[in-house]
């Protein structure tokens, strides 16, 4: 069962998205808020929040962000320009009011189906092989033959040494560096994750790898790049 809290300041939405939400055999609703501030103390014990973007005081989106261990969420707004920046903070899926039961549904089943993935990621943590949804099947990647990652909006593409095609699946890299071994992979860039095991030469700016991808180091992640060099001299 999936707990999920729903917040929004329209009191006709909100009771909506509890009518909906009592529908969905695989959900629980835990609380219902019309503030963001109301839902707080509750993020520790929910898995998943349905969350309304343009509430006075403090807005959907500031409020995901200002949490550091934020559930799983999907926003839903009547304003399609939050879009965008709604998959930057690694939502599972934008509702644009009014939206439709169906719709509604479609949404649960995608936060289910990213819920599932995290869990079996969390538990393959310590294991060398990982397991990704792609396409409605399962898709079983080594991780000692992970090249590189890119990051592309809501998708990453996983690129092997045993494949010129990459596995590309519904996922963020935020998440995937949490379940690789940090001491293998490092973030260098907002776009890219590289495993450490495959630098063939590399500048604090630039990294290349060995089979010949050059990538670039970003300005963030320069400096504890630069020390993975220092340390490897």
């Amino acid at each position: 069962m999936i707990r999920v809290i729903a917040i929004d300041d329209e009191p006709l939405a909100l009771r909506q998205l509890e009518m909906y939400i009592a529908k969905v055999p695989f959900m629980e609703l835990t609380a219902a808020c019309c503030s963001a501030a109301d839902a707080v103390p509750l993020m520790e014990s929910t898995d998943a929040v349905f969350l309304d973007i343009n509430m006075p005081d403090l807005t959907g989106m500031d409020f995901i962000k200002s949490l550091p261990h934020p559930p799983a969420v999907v926003f839903t707004t009547a304003y399609s320009e939050y879009a965008v920046e709604g998959f930057r903070v690694n939502a599972v899926d934008y509702l644009l009011k009014p939206f439709s039961f169906n719709e509604f549904l479609a949404s649960c089943e995608k936060l289910q189906e990213h819920l599932e993935m995290k869990m079996a990621l969390a538990t393959a943590k310590e294991d060398t092989v990982l397991h990704f949804k792609a396409d409605y099947r399962t898709v079983s990647i080594d991780i000692s033959k992970i090249v590189y990652v890119e990051g592309m909006s809501e998708y990453i593409k996983i690129y092997l040494d045993d494949s010129e095609m990459p596995v590309i699946v519904h996922y963020s890299l935020r998440h995937l560096m949490e379940q690789l071994p940090q001491e293998r992979f490092m973030r260098i860039h907002r776009s890219y994750i590289i495993s450490l095991d495959r630098i063939a030469d590399a500048s604090h700016t630039n990294v290349r790898l060995n089979n010949g991808k050059s990538l670039p180091v970003g300005e963030v992640y320069r400096p504890a790049f630069a020390k993975l060099l220092a340390s490897r001299v």
